[in-house]
């Protein structure tokens, strides 16, 4: 194995949570401002004055710590950037915010900042969250705000009855009874939607036989990156970088990492983005990507659907999961958006009946990250064992960076969430070979023969970092 930079070099870009403006000490001097009849005044523009309700928002309802931050959202008027701190206050601590974000949602005369505060309180489980998403989604004098509480609420009563079938599918491999693990893996799809709100039936989750695609030479080149369908200059900067690449040094095909359309997805397969953000970008490559979904491709009921049933000649998605054969390689697109029992049993037996000198596994959340949401303890847990000693690399998005982290089991990682969205913090992890987080840019993959190589590229056309891993004939 050889790799360029040797595999101890490290190249990050760590960057600090963002700076909004205010130092911390401006905001302890707010303290008593946020306490004053005044600002309580101007909170009283409550949206269920007829419900019952928390308390007036006060910092003495956040951990000594935060109160800070929670000073400077009561103190500040823009509603748009209120929200945007209500959505940094609950990422430190969610479990130590609730009862202040709850006191803002029954008070806060702002829409957006109500929404915002309903889209934190859905990951609680409380029955204090529980019934503050009652009162908005009975009362809230905004359809969004209701809509967005009842939504959250029927994820969650939906969400409680999966959990009785996975726990039925877990006592079914503890007696090894594969005919009910069978069974119980086909509802469990059905399941998958029920929970996400989709309109998605179970047949389009059905992945189609292998297909082969044919590339001019017996080497293979690759083009991939996630995160990145928002219209940004970001994006379009990238997608230019990558057409200028593919002109010097042709692409065979290209992958994409989820996160296709932001904020929730593709509406339809005649959303008018399907040409702006897609076709006029990436169209004029003339080659075919093979999609998967991100997290944000499943927000819109009707997001998977759509992008699975949209067919160009840049675009490809079988199914949320498939596989097929290039070269000497054989390519396994999965969705970690739910790792269903069903996907798993699909992947192992794909990987251990492969032929192929080499396998390449792609979804979206990362196994093992130094990014911002760090490793995804689902994946480690679920999707590892299964490419333990069966895959050679596993490419993700999640994400915005690029990342090469250290093997295991013979599996290499590899994040190329640069495609286009707002760059992220990252930190350090102990299995970091390479990490830059304050570039756009993309991956590229070549498999020729015994070699198989990695190269991140900016959106200058620089490569920042190339990784050769060798496999011998035979």
């Amino acid at each position: 194995m050889t790799s360029s930079p040797g595999p101890g070099s490290v190249d990050r870009g760590w960057t600090g949570r963002v700076n909004r403006g205010r130092g911390r000490a401006a905001a302890f001097l707010l303290l008593a401002l946020v306490e004053s009849p005044t600002l309580a005044a101007r909170l009283e523009g409550s949206p269920s004055k007829s419900s019952p309700k928390a308390a007036v928002p006060s910092v003495a309802l956040l951990p000594s710590a935060l109160r800070s931050e929670g000073a400077e959202i009561l103190a500040t008027k823009d509603d748009d950037e209120r929200a945007q701190l209500v959505a940094d206050l609950a990422e430190e601590d969610p479990q130590g915010t609730e009862t202040f974000l709850i006191s803002l949602l029954d008070h806060d005369g702002a829409a957006v900042v109500r929404r915002e505060v309903v889209d934190q309180l859905r990951h609680q489980s409380s029955a204090a969250s529980r019934r503050a998403l009652e009162r908005h989604a009975a009362s809230d004098p905004s359809a969004d705000v209701s809509l967005l509480a009842l939504e959250s609420l029927r994820e969650t009563a939906v969400g409680d009855l999966r959990r009785v079938l996975a726990k039925r599918m877990s006592l079914a491999r503890t007696q090894g009874d594969t005919d009910a693990i069978g069974r119980l893996a086909s509802a469990e799809e059905r399941w998958i939607s029920l929970v996400r709100g989709t309109m998605l039936p179970s047949f389009l989750r059905q992945p189609p036989g292998d297909f082969a695609v044919t590339t001019k030479t017996g080497e293979i080149r690759v083009v991939l990156f996630g995160d990145f369908g928002d219209g940004s200059e970001s994006q379009r900067k990238t997608a230019a970088a990558i057409q200028k690449e593919h002109s010097e040094k042709p692409f065979d095909f290209g992958l994409t990492l989820g996160d296709n359309f932001y904020e929730s997805g593709s509406e339809s397969p005649t959303d008018p983005r399907w040409k702006t953000w897609w076709e006029d970008l990436y169209g004029p490559l003339g080659i075919r990507f093979y999609a998967t979904l991100g997290n944000h491709d499943w927000k819109l009921s009707d997001s998977p659907a759509a992008e699975i049933l949209y067919k160009s000649e840049s675009w490809s998605m079988p199914s949320p999961y498939y596989t097929f054969t290039a070269g000497e390689a054989q390519f396994f697109g999965v969705d970690t958006n739910e790792v269903s029992e069903e996907q798993l049993a699909w992947l192992k037996t794909a990987l251990e009946k492969s032929a192929a000198k080499w396998k390449v596994v792609y979804g979206h959340h990362p196994i093992y990250s130094a990014g911002q949401h760090g490793d995804t303890k689902r994946l480690v847990d679920r999707l590892l064992p299964v490419l333990r000693d069966r895959a050679d690399a596993y490419f993700c998005g999640h994400d915005h960076d690029m990342q090469h982290l250290k093997p295991d089991a013979g599996v290499h990682f590899f994040v190329a969430g640069s495609g286009g969205a707002h760059q992220r913090p990252m930190h350090p992890h102990p299995r970091t070979l390479f990490a830059r987080t304050d570039v756009h840019g993309f991956a590229e993959l070549e498999i020729t023969g015994s070699h198989l190589t990695v190269r991140f590229v900016d959106v200058d056309g620089s490569t920042l970092y190339e990784f050769v891993l060798d496999k011998p004939a035979g």
